[in-house]
């Protein structure tokens, strides 16, 4: 999938490596939410590459709620984590995932 430097691609299926990235930063959306999930299944993404990339994950928290993240993974050289950006909670699973 080509993509232009800058813009966001189509929402897609959530790939084992995005439920990775989602496990990664669990204990910074438990931070910024203010509260634990006891699920925290990716559903779905888009990316957005700029000097590395955002993902805008999709994820179940449990029974009809879901959270929306902005995670941005660093370029490979630079060797810095993942870092949550964003997060927007109490989202339903029928709303998009897009860049926020």
């Amino acid at each position: 999938m080509q993509r232009m430097c800058g813009a966001a691609g189509a929402p897609q299926d959530a790939t084992p490596e995005v439920q990775d990235i989602c496990d990664e930063v669990k204990p910074q959306a438990e931070d910024k939410a203010g509260q634990k999930f006891d699920d925290f299944n990716a559903k779905s993404f888009t990316t957005q590459v700029v000097a590395g990339t955002n993902f805008f994950i999709k994820v179940h928290v449990g029974g009809d709620e879901h959270v929306h993240l902005r995670v941005y993974r660093p370029l490979p050289f630079e060797n810095k984590p993942l870092e949550l950006h964003s997060l927007q909670t109490d989202k339903a699973a029928h709303e998009p995932i897009g860049y926020f």
